[in-house]
């Protein structure tokens, strides 16, 4: 990404503040495994999205003030000692050398210098993002220091940021399309790779190793997201990461999988025989699914309702599923189809979006059609990337093989 891209997005959140406002955002910290081992630091995604820096435990300040804006950001001081263990920090010159954000400061000077910004008496309001997935999840560290500054400044207003955060991620700029096209190219060449290999036999874990090898060779060291590789009866798990079956001859292989390049980073799913000849009932099942992602890539277009999208593929889908003898009752949809047919992606897999409003251009969604058939033994997913268009829509991943020929012709070299 651009620099100009992470200043862009710092400027339009703070445009929808109002003045006299501190704005914090956190990169975030590590959590503890066990003993004296973390698991891998992951930063915020919206830190990131506003700021480029990937570096734990970094906050950016911003104060806003008679219409202007002062940013600072915090980071951790050189530590030659930690440095040896965990890795080098980033320095303020190299900061600067990328145009990312101009003014830095060590991160043990954090808490005297907001302490000093609340006892001027300039700021009546503390923005944060206090976004949580659910009220079961432990605290972010900007739900703690609401606690604390309530505690200490009780007079202040606090204002969530989150839902801002979450209408400029919705809408993807060109730099952001550019990076997920790149993002498909990594995505499917671990695909074929996983394809052309495939046979009766095969573990999940060597699956996994095909796609792994050809992210790595690309420069994408981790992907999107934990990949989900399985065979047989493994596929009726939804979200399986054990990787430990066996696939049989006349088992479908699924993979939920994604690269990711530049931040950006993509979810796509096929379904093929481990044999790499589909049976007739393997068949009739896909064909339904492929006819299903082929409909709505027809239909989605700016102004529709995003809520409406998730149904459609359902309704279609059952259509389908009801010609080859079934369903009977779109009301036992969900005997065969177990989630819901639409996501949006991007610096998350599971992009955050309010699902209220009209489909827009510049959106990037999942049309995710899943069909789980326990009585034949067949479970499999179709899901690939769309970009909203100006008068329709894309589909990013259709250079990933999809259909019943295509699969079968990869599959066959």
């Amino acid at each position: 990404m651009i620099n100009t891209f992470f200043k862009g997005n710092r400027e339009k959140l703070y445009d929808s503040v109002p003045d006299n406002t501190i704005l914090l955002l956190f990169a975030g910290k590590e959590i503890r495994k066990t003993a004296d081992e973390f698991y891998g630091f992951y930063a915020d995604r919206s830190f990131v999205y506003m700021t480029g820096i990937e570096q734990k435990e970094s906050i950016l300040v911003a104060e806003k003030l008679g219409g202007k804006v002062n940013e600072k950001l915090f980071i951790l001081p050189p530590d030659a000692m930690a440095e040896r263990w965990t890795g080098r920090r980033l320095k303020p010159e190299e900061i600067n050398e990328k145009g990312l954000i101009e003014n830095t400061a060590p991160l043990n000077t954090f808490d005297g210098y907001f302490h000093r910004a609340m006892l001027s008496g300039k700021y009546t309001n503390v923005a944060l993002d206090l976004y949580k997935c659910s009220a079961e999840d432990r605290d972010r560290e900007s739900h703690s220091f609401v606690k604390n500054t309530l505690c200490n400044y009780p007079n202040v207003n606090i204002i969530d940021v989150f839902p801002q955060i979450r209408s400029q991620r919705t809408i993807k700029q060109p730099c952001e399309i550019e990076a997920m096209r790149e993002a498909v190219k990594i995505t499917k060449a671990g695909i074929e790779a996983m394809m052309k290999a495939s046979k009766p036999g095969m573990y999940e874990y060597e699956y996994k190793a095909e796609f792994d090898r050809e992210l790595t060779r690309r420069g994408c060291l981790e992907p999107a997201f934990p990949s989900i590789i399985c065979a047989g009866d493994n596929n009726f798990c939804i979200h399986y990461y054990a990787y430990t079956g066996q696939a049989k001859d006349g088992d479908m292989i699924l993979n939920d999988v994604g690269a990711k390049y530049d931040f950006e980073g993509n979810d796509v799913s096929r379904g093929w025989p481990c044999n790499g000849k589909f049976t007739e009932r393997q068949k009739l099942l896909y064909q339904c699914a492929y006819n299903t992602s082929e409909y709505m890539f027809s239909i989605v277009k700016p102004g529709m309702e995003m809520a409406s999208v998730d149904r459609i593929v359902k309704e279609y889908c059952f259509e389908e599923l009801k010609k080859i003898g079934l369903m009977d009752k779109f009301e036992n949809i969900g005997k065969l189809m177990w989630h819901n047919g639409a996501h949006h992606v991007g610096f998350d897999t599971h992009d955050l979006t309010d699902m209220e409003r009209p489909v827009t251009a510049g959106e990037v969604f999942c049309i995710d059609v899943g069909i789980y058939c326990e009585e034949w033994g067949i479970g499999f997913r179709l899901e690939d990337n769309l970009l909203v268009t100006e008068d329709g829509c894309e589909n990013l991943t259709a250079s990933i093989p999809r259909s019943i020929e295509e699969i079968e012709a990869v599959m066959a070299k």
